[in-house]
């Protein structure tokens, strides 16, 4: 793309001396400004103004190291107000700078091109004598600016961080549409320089809206259009294409921070994705350059991060982890270390190990139950999916995909999904699945967060991706028309791809190494029911831990007959040697699922093993009346039934066992970032009453940690919070936390919500572990009894604190669902933390069909009868007993109460709100 020059308004190039900002603005103390003299790129004076807390450093103490900071366009130091206090705290020493022609550093008349910034930044820490270690922080073009100083000063660099940025630009991707506005001819000088137009268009970016008086105070420099110069010259000197004056410097940089990432120089990188300029694709190239990086995206936040969210506080947490004090150990690094690998690599077996062993097998591997206008289930045997799953990686090479590249996937549970899922991990590609059951929303902000570089999908996913602007090269799962294989960008069918492995195979070609056991094999979103889903990310060592324990537990091996109507036990059943079928379901609405599509999925594979969800199970058993004997006969044969993903009522699991009256029903307790972590059987359930010494506060029996996982307890303090150090306790309420060789690595680019999950309980665990085992924060309470068994009382932020005391839902709503005319309950908190009064909210037997105004329309408040039955079960005092046609439950699941949603409307409900409005 070739730059046309481009002329700025004589404004542009008025000179002004640099001066000391005003008093009084918010947030900034005048003691930090000082102005600087130091010699530009040309070799001239100029007088620079900067923020400096080295006055609020404590005497004769150790200065860790110096901040640089440089904002970008059209802001000023003022950015990082913030961080000067309590970086001085921390014993580091903050130095914020206003770039020449900016803030209120000196307006020099030149427009200023990339390679003169800086040098310019680099003359001036020469005159500062900053020597190191020197942490430099930029946002926006400020950067690329604090790149280009980090690369030219190795000697004095100890780490890079970055707000939002980019200094590289796809060929393939258009310039982000408010840049090209803004370089559009006849709009440069009067939006940027002229007028304020560009200034305040940064400005109305904040998520939430910047105050008045934040904005006045980033006004301040720029009042007029001979202030504004710079802001133009700014936008003047983005560089679109190889013959701009700044373009070869953006290249160098962008080869330097590569070269800084293989280097180990340590990074963290804190993103807004609402940004409308930088967006996601940019800091993925950032991420792919500095491999070793802390990533955090701040879901909400926008271009202006650090104004919409506390940026200030993961930054010194980032020091004191990977540039501790020399005095201090420093916590270990906690995202990317592969601290839950299995201890004795000698058990390691890949999970395409079965395919290789049996691709001569020609028996049954697994079973399509919609294999379309053929009509009738599809079996595809060992022998061909070992040979398909060959071909298409050895195509996925061809077509360019490498170890460490990602595959989003976006096809249903099928053959093909199977087929190319162990294709990619063969290869070390890192598939990507986000079900459809995120929901739109969910799954876009999957998607552009996880930056897949391929896109596999069936024609709805590859639709979305097309509409929605979704990342990543484009392949089909079926052959697609000329048109429409342009229409939605794709470049290739899995078809094509196959063809092209076997050309390769067949010409002598072979596949790219086996991955290493510790590289990242997969990215797995969670539900996302208590916020936004995050995408959890397993090694290949753990997830062939996952695959052991499954299989060990419960027997699931070859000539097992596996029904899954969960997709990761569909995915995981060629790896554990298992026939495995997906019933005829819309696996995005798991209660479209019947008997007699179990019935005749079981029938298919002689299935010894039926998984299901609940939600699922719930219908399934609702329609059991529809079973023939055929079908009555193939259910008889399952000697094993699971149902997990949320709380399985005793009731809905007993008739699951009365449709398969030979199996021993079990409900796993387990999350996406541990899919087996404890195990209980029906029988065990229905022995203890929930009203047992075991219950303690009651809470949903879990059962005992499975093999190699290790359960323990972090008390809550009188405020509901998990404050106490993990602990082997019996009868304690607390969060629980887990250690597993099959737990997850790390959540993708959500370095702090990784931060936050782990414990570290070293002293605490077993001598037989390792001592830098890490903890997973559940964000569930519960407590183990004097079995060693788990009990749940439900979820971290659901925990209520009144003034008697905290009290958790699951107990009450266990107490309240026994009663005659209950199908289920929610007990939530309204009004302020320590003072919280119990509402409860009852969904009656006499279910009435969902109305289109919401789960919450047409609620009524309980009869006196049903009042005091449910605050006699409750046991505590009940402001309010209310009814509800429907209970709002989480997206994906469409099991779990969503008692959030519920606490928000009972709270508009007390305060006087209209009682059917939600």
């Amino acid at each position: 793309m070739t730059a046309p020059a481009r002329r700025l308004p004589p404004a542009a190039a008025t000179t002004a001396p640099a001066t000391l900002p005003p008093a009084g603005l918010p947030g900034l103390d005048p003691a930090w400004s000082r102005l600087v003299t130091a010699e530009d790129s040309g070799g001239v004076t100029r007088t620079w103004h900067l923020l400096d807390n080295a006055p609020a450093l404590d005497d004769g103490a150790p200065v860790r190291g110096t901040i640089l900071a440089v904002h970008g366009n059209p802001t000023w130091s003022y950015l990082w107000r913030r961080l000067l206090g309590p970086a001085a705290d921390a014993g580091w020493r903050v130095v914020a700078v206003d770039q020449l022609d900016m803030g209120w550093s000196e307006r020099t008349g030149v427009a200023r091109t990339l390679p003169q910034r800086v040098r310019d930044l680099g003359n001036l820490t020469d005159a500062l004598g900053l020597d190191g270690p020197v942490v430099t922080l930029g946002h926006d073009w400020g950067g690329v600016v604090s790149l280009g100083w980090a690369v030219d000063h190795p000697d004095q660099l100890a780490g890079v961080t970055l707000l939002n940025t980019a200094i590289h630009q796809p060929d393939d991707a258009a310039v982000p549409a408010p840049l090209r506005l803004a370089l559009a001819s006849g709009v440069l000088g009067r939006g940027t320089v002229t007028t304020p137009a560009f200034l305040e268009t940064t400005l109305a970016l904040g998520h939430p809206a910047l105050g008045r008086d934040v904005k006045d105070a980033y006004r301040a420099p720029y009042r007029t259009a001979d202030r504004r110069g710079g802001i133009g010259a700014f936008v003047a000197d983005i560089p679109l294409g190889p013959t701009h004056p700044s373009h070869a410097e953006l290249e160098r940089i962008a080869d330097g921070v590569s070269a800084l990432g293989a280097a180990g120089v340590p990074a963290l990188l804190q993103w807004g994705p609402r940004d409308p300029v930088f967006r996601d694709r940019y800091l993925h190239d950032l991420a792919h350059r500095l491999p070793g990086a802390q990533v955090h995206r701040h879901e909400g936040a926008g271009h202006l991060v650090a104004e919409d969210v506390d940026v200030v506080s993961p930054l010194l947490g980032w020091l004191d982890a990977f540039l501790p004090a020399p005095d201090a150990a420093g916590p270990s690094p906690t995202s990317g270390s592969p601290s839950n690998q299995p201890a004795d690599s000698s058990e390691r077996s890949p999970l395409w190990a079965q395919l290789q062993e049996r691709r001569d097998d020609g028996s049954v591997a697994l079973v399509e139950m919609t294999a379309g206008a053929g009509g009738g289930p599809r079996a595809v045997s060992w022998r061909l999916l070992s040979r398909r799953v060959e071909e298409i990686a050895a195509g996925l090479s061809r077509f360019g995909v490498q170890a460490g590249d990602r595959v989003s996937l976006l096809v249903p549970p099928s053959a093909d999904l199977t087929a190319v899922l162990y294709a990619c991990v063969r290869i070390g590609a890192v598939v990507v699945v986000a079900d459809a059951g995120l929901g739109v929303g969910g799954m876009t902000r999957a998607v552009r967060g996880a930056q897949a570089d391929v896109v596999v999908g069936a024609l709805p996913g590859l639709a979305a991706a097309r509409v929605l602007g979704w990342p990543g090269r484009r392949v089909s799962v079926t052959d697609l028309a000329p048109a429409s294989a342009q229409a939605l960008k794709v470049e290739a069918s899995l078809a094509d791809l196959a063809e092209d492995g076997r050309s390769v195979l067949a010409g002598g070609g072979a596949l790219p190494p086996e991955p290493r056991p510790d590289a990242e094999a997969a990215v797995l979103f969670t539900s996302g029911s208590t916020g936004p889903a995050k995408g959890v990310v397993y090694t290949h060592a753990q997830l062939e831990a996952v695959v052991r324990t499954l299989g060990e537990r419960y027997d699931v091996g070859p000539g097992t007959g596996l029904v899954a109507g969960f997709a990761p036990f569909a995915l995981l059943g060629p790896a554990l040697g298992a026939r495995s079928v997906t019933p005829d379901m819309d696996v995005s609405a798991p209660r479209t699922l019947t008997a007699r599509a179990v019935a005749a999925a079981a029938a298919e594979v002689d299935a010894t093993v039926v998984f299901l969800s609940p939600a699922a199970l719930a219908n399934v058993v609702a329609t059991q009346g529809q079973l023939t004997s055929d079908d009555r006969e193939a259910l008889d044969r399952v000697r094993l039934f699971l149902s997990a993903g949320a709380p399985v009522a005793p009731a809905l699991l007993a008739g699951a066992q009365r449709l398969m009256p030979h199996a021993s029903a079990h409900t796993p307790y387990g999350m996406t970032e541990g899919l087996l972590m404890t195990d209980v059987t029906l029988e065990q359930i229905e022995a203890e009453a929930p009203d047992s010494p075991a219950a303690g506060p009651g809470g949903v029996l879990v059962g005992e940690p499975v093999a190699s996982v290790t359960v323990r307890i972090s008390p809550l303090d009188d405020d509901g919070a998990a404050t106490g150090e993990p602990a082997d306790v019996r009868g304690v309420t607390g969060e629980v936390v887990v250690s597993a060789p099959h737990l997850k690595d790390h959540y993708d680019r959500l370095w702090l919500t990784d931060r936050a999950a782990v414990r570290d309980t070293a002293a605490d665990a077993p001598a037989a572990r390792g001592a830098d085992e890490r903890w997973h924060r559940t964000g569930d309470v519960g407590h183990l009894d004097h079995d060693d068994r788990l009990w749940v009382e439900g979820r971290l932020s659901h925990v209520i604190v009144t003034g008697d005391g905290v009290v958790t839902p699951v107990g009450p709503e266990q107490r309240v669902d026994a009663l005659d005319g209950v199908r289920r309950s929610g007990v939530v908190g309204v009004g302020p933390r320590g003072t919280q009064q119990l509402v409860a909210v009852v969904e009656p037997e006499e279910h009435r069909p969902r109305v289109r105004r919401g789960p919450l329309a047409r609620a009524r408040l309980a009869d006196a009868d049903l009042a005091s039955r449910v605050r006699a079960a409750v046991g505590l005092p009940v402001a309010a007993v209310l009814v509800v046609p429907t209970l709002p439950t989480d997206i994906r699941h469409n099991s779990k109460v969503d008692r959030a949603a519920l606490a928000a409307w009972a709270e508009q409900v007390l305060a006087g709100g209209r009682l059917g409005a939600p």
